[in-house]
């Protein structure tokens, strides 16, 4: 179906495409099913065709065109719709139509509203005549101008002259001349004669004779018996370059400051001379922003100074045909000037005009004149536009358009600002443009406006119109132009009103239709479009052909191609009616269209990636209602041609034995040429060289060894190579490895990647290694890239030692790979190499589930499942979706389910809180993936808070909270036993750390609060949450002395009970009660 689209079967309204076994279309008639065209193309006045029951669609071969939305038929060609009718097809013998079926009173369906206007607009289709000389000499074929001259035609008079004129045609035509529309008498005239086998004037003037007398129009006539065909009507003209009048001029007297304009007025030329300006003495004429040529020619000053009376001014005309030169009188100028002359005040002064007197004015034009005026440019040609002005200092010159931008395309400024030019003008650079010219006196403008018109130009140039008979046609000649040109047609040379009636023949207006052509309607038509600015003729000849298909390549022809490769296989073929085309491998299957292959119009078909299954024999058949022709092409599929084991670089001492590696795989059945280039050129094999298949051995390695070498291993369809360096020392050199004394860096990308040993689940990637820039390629990293689920991304695929080239890499099902390759050495990563072509794997139901199944509820009443997608490797096919299953736990309740192509599904009024047996399944077009594990889920509770109720009442809860509870117990009981302990403190010898200015201390010794295993830092105490309080708040000999009366002895320790308050029977009883005590046997054990 592509392939017909692309010919033009279907258009922008609805066409439908037919087979390709029914290529034709309604202008022609033939095929298969010859009077489909009646059935299509048939129109009434009040109703709308519908197609025959054995109608199967517009043909694919319709003119090779579509139709276009924008395309208006004119009032005449809508006319023939309703004579369609009565000008069905007529032919030989009586024709049988198919049943046709009228529906008054109805709009006709998009489709077949479109068909109809297809099969008008594709009544131009015509046969291509191929160039093959064995056709070219056998067909009959009216004239063809193929040269000409220009019509425009200037001759050097010092030459003969020649007017060319060559056509083609079968017979070959004959010629004859008009000049000034009247028949031109060679024989007649012993000067002029007619080369052979050609219409190509020749008039000689060797004997005498002068050129301009054969001055005028002329016209080529091109005759055989099928036709006339026309040249251009060519004007001949002599070129002329005459001289300037003698004439005595005055010196030129002006002030210093004013503008000036020296005139050059050229004598008239043919073609027109080329300006410039030097001294009488063939010096140039230096040109600036002041001083500068006009488009006319004549000389302008901006501004006269003193200096440009140091020459004279001569204008010099050069003629293109006679390559001379004519030099006018030379102008001389004096110039008045208030201040003489003075190197220092001219050049040196900063302001060059008031250095001289002169005083400053605003800017006025030199050219053109006045504030406004207008110019006319043809279409195609370049625009010209130009501002001169005067002025002191010299003024400026910018350009605008007005509401728009210059075409910064096409415009480009020249002479100094002063010209605007713009190349190739269409109707869009028509306006008002307008030069501004300033200096710091001021400013004026003066505004251009621009008319584009046009010579006649082709939008539809009539072609050659080559039918079968009996078939429909058309030729259209259309052509714009403004003024809008008149079309004027005419048949063999003569006007068509005037030509002998043809029933078959109708023209409307830019169009003549023809209907069922035969042998007799053939001739040459000519178009000429003309309008004020100028014309074109075109000839187009109708020719009538009945050939049977015939084949124009040789016969069995043997096609070879390297795996993987694309290739073409051509079928030149021909025949009229235009035959249709099918191709078919080994003699049976479908035509081969669409998928790996593609039919050209031309008949070649292409294989975009051959692989060894396309090997065969491939049989063209060309049909049309004369008969058939067929050919065939034998297709080989070789292996490509790959070095394995490729050079690599080495490091040699002198005098020692080298030997380079190039092991190459080759397709066996092609004959393999290996050969060696040293720095980019042929290596000479000496003596000291043997090259054997798969290396090259240099014995006796000299200096002038060193270099690159590379490998080419070749044969007659493709070729690979691979280079090395060899680094040649000296006796006394050291290092033993050239990389070591070179600096390292990243490797270059490999390249070549190439995909070979194609399977279901598997491929081999080869690649060449690139350059490992002297740090040897320790790793390659192969990288894919998919295009369904993450275009663009790349994936790590798998890694391999920098030893290799090849791999096999393993692949998922239904994932459109995509390789490419990173190497890796000690210095880092290279740049990715290019990918390699895309391999499709086919797919498979999916060997896996989605992971991390969870059911949990959202709400008190539900519960969301949900799940991790599965990626490309892993979906195996197209359409990838889930099926959930759920039901609550420990019922036999039946499994609800439902499919999802997302990642989650919530489940609906649920329980509360209650576990549900969840399954997801994956699942592709291909198939269901394996079973599915279970998984447990719950849905929604009542709230937060009882669920923390829940938890609450779950065992391991309830012991952990117990756990928690008597390790705070336990510390608590030994933090009050310390703090309880002893009723005395000890006192102990004086300590190496010096107590702080505010303790009391001894001689002999101090006293601290805290054990001395869990001492705290001094002047503070260490609290059970870890924080360091100070002493002062905590623990005072006033907290435990309630009032602090405690007593000391004279070397500041403490005596006595902590309170002298408690009486002595208290404290003994505390005393005493140590041994029994629980506290007291938790502290023992501390």
């Amino acid at each position: 179906m592509r392939r017909l689209a692309a010919r033009g079967a279907a258009g922008d309204a609805g066409e439908a495409a037919a087979p390709a076994a029914d290529r034709t279309d309604c202008a022609r008639g033939r095929g298969r099913s010859p009077w489909r065209l009646i059935d299509l193309c048939a129109i009434w006045d009040s109703g709308v065709v519908l197609p025959a029951a054995d109608w199967k669609g517009p043909s694919s071969g319709v003119a090779g065109r579509r139709l276009n939305k924008a395309e208006v038929l004119s009032s005449v060609q809508k006319a023939q719709f309703q004579r369609l009718e009565a000008a069905r097809l007529r032919g030989p013998g009586s024709r049988e139509r198919g049943p046709v079926l009228r529906m008054a009173g109805q709009q006709p369906p998009p489709g077949v509203l479109a068909a109809l206007l297809l099969c008008l607009l594709s009544l131009g289709g015509a046969i291509e005549i191929p160039m093959d000389p064995s056709i070219q000499n056998e067909l009959s074929q009216p004239p063809t101008i193929t040269k000409q001259s220009v019509k425009d035609h200037i001759v050097d008079p010092r030459d003969n002259i020649l007017i060319e004129c060559e056509a083609k045609g079968n017979p070959a035509p004959s010629f004859h001349w008009t000049r000034n529309s009247r028949f031109f008498n060679i024989a007649k005239d012993p000067r002029v004669s007619m080369r052979r086998r050609s219409g190509t004037l020749v008039i000689d003037f060797r004997s005498g004779g002068r050129p301009e007398e054969y001055e005028g129009e002329y016209q080529c006539f091109a005759r055989n018996k099928f036709g006339t065909a026309l040249s251009n009507r060519i004007r001949l003209q002599v070129s002329k370059s005459p001289l300037w009048p003698k004439e005595n001029l005055d010196p030129v007297v002006v002030q210093e400051g004013a503008p000036l304009t020296l005139q050059c007025n050229p004598p008239p030329g043919l073609p027109s001379p080329v300006i410039f300006w030097m001294s009488s003495s063939m010096e140039p004429i230096t040109q600036d922003k002041r001083v500068s040529q006009g488009h006319n020619g004549d000389l302008y000053f901006s501004s006269v100074m003193l200096p440009d009376m140091q020459t004279d001014y001569s204008c010099n005309a050069r003629f293109h045909f006679t390559h001379t030169i004519q030099q006018k009188n030379a102008f001389t100028l004096k110039v008045l000037t208030n201040h003489p002359y003075n190197d220092s005040s001219l050049r040196n002064h900063p302001d060059m005009y008031s250095a001289r007197g002169v005083a400053e004015r605003t800017p006025s034009f030199m050219y053109p004149q006045g504030t406004a005026s207008s110019q006319m440019v043809l279409r195609g040609m370049d625009l010209l536009l130009e501002c001169i002005a005067s002025g002191v200092p010299t003024p400026d010159i910018a350009w605008y358009k007005k509401g728009g931008d210059l075409p910064s395309d096409k415009a480009k400024f020249e002479n100094f600002n002063k010209a605007l030019r713009i190349t190739n003008v269409s109707e869009e650079d028509s306006g008002e443009y307008f030069c501004l010219a300033s200096n710091k006196m001021g400013s004026i403008r003066h505004t251009i406006s621009v008319r584009v018109k046009a010579a006649p130009y082709w939008l539809d140039e009539p072609k050659n119109l080559i039918l079968a008979p009996g078939e429909d046609g058309r030729l259209v000649c259309r052509a714009s132009g403004n003024p809008k040109p008149t079309v004027q047609w005419m048949v063999n040379g003569e006007p068509l009103q005037s030509a002998p009636p043809n029933p078959n023949r109708e023209v409307a207006g830019d169009t003549i239709i023809f209907r069922d052509t035969q042998i007799s309607s053939r001739a040459v038509y000519q178009c000429n479009t003309s309008n004020e600015h100028g014309y074109l003729l075109a000839n187009a000849f109708v020719s009538v052909l009945d050939v049977p298909p015939r084949m124009l390549s040789p016969r069995n022809q043997l096609i070879r191609v390297i795996l993987y490769n694309r290739t073409r296989l051509d079928c030149p073929f021909f025949g009229s009616p235009i035959p249709t085309l099918r191709w078919f491998k080994n003699g049976q299957g479908s035509n081969l269209d669409g998928g790996n292959y593609h039919v050209y119009e031309n008949g070649s078909l292409e294989i975009k990636m051959t692989r060894k299954e396309d090997q065969g024999i491939y049989t063209c058949v060309a049909t049309n209602i004369l008969g058939k022709a067929e050919n065939q092409v034998h297709l080989e599929v070789k292996d490509p041609t790959r070095i394995y084991r490729m050079p690599e670089d080495q490091v040699a001492k002198r005098g020692t034995t080298v030997q380079l590696e190039c092991r190459v795989k080759h397709d066996p059945s092609l004959k393999l040429t290996v050969s060696w280039l040293k720095d980019d050129e042929p290596l000479y094999v000496g003596n000291r060289m043997k090259k054997e298949d798969e290396s090259l051995t240099i014995f006796g390695v000299a200096e002038r060894d060193q270099g690159s070498y590379t490998c080419i291993a070749s044969t007659e369809l493709d070729q690979d190579l691979a280079k090395a360096y060899l680094t040649v020392l000296a006796d006394q050199a050291t290092p033993t490895n050239r990389l070591a004394a070179l600096p390292k860096g990243r490797p270059d990308r490999p390249r070549d990647l190439e995909l070979t040993d194609l399977a279901e689940r598997s491929v081999r990637l080869t690649w060449i290694p690139g350059d490992d820039n002297n740090s040897p390629i320790t790793d390659y990293v192969v990288q894919f890239e998919e295009d369904q689920f993450q275009p663009g991304v790349w994936h790590d695929h798998s890694k391999f030692p920098g030893s290799v080239n090849s791999a096999i890499l393993h692949l998922s099902p239904y994932v459109n790979y995509q390789f490419r390759v990173i190497a890796v050495n000690e210095v880092g990563s290279s740049h990715p190499s290019l990918p390699s072509e895309r391999y499709r794997t086919s797919g498979a139901p999916p060997e896996s589930n989605p992971a991390d199944v969870k059911g949990e509820g959202t709400r008190k009443n539900n519960m969301e499942i949900t799940w991790t997608p599965m990626n490309a490797t892993s979906a195996f096919g197209p359409n990838l979706r889930y099926i959930v299953k759920w039901r609550r736990r420990e019922t036999r309740e039946a499994w609800s389910n439902v499919t999802v192509w997302g990642s989650r599904h919530v489940v609906g009024q649920t329980p509360v809180y209650v576990p549900y047996e969840i399954r997801v399944q994956a699942e592709n077009d291909f198939g269901k993936g394996p079973e599915p594990d279970t998984v447990i889920g719950y849905s929604g509770e009542d709230s937060y808070t009882n669920n923390q109720a829940d938890i609450a009442t779950q065992g391991w809860f309830i012991g952990l909270m117990c756990a928690i509870a008597l390790l705070v117990l336990i510390l608590l009981i030994v933090c009050f036993i310390k703090r309880s302990r002893g009723g005395k403190y000890p006192v102990r010898e004086k300590k190496d750390v010096p107590l702080g200015p505010e303790d009391p201390k001894e001689e002999d010794g101090s006293f601290d609060y805290s054990d001395e295993d869990n001492k705290p830092l001094q002047g503070s105490q260490t609290s059970l949450d870890g924080t360091i309080k100070q002493q002062e708040s905590d623990d005072s000999l006033v907290d435990y002395g309630e009032g602090g009366e405690g007593q000391f002895n004279e070397d500041g320790s403490f005596i006595g009970q902590y309170t002298v308050k408690k009486d002595k029977e208290e404290t003994e009883g505390n005393e005493s009660s140590e041994a029994t005590s629980p506290v007291n046997a938790i502290y023992s054990l501390a």
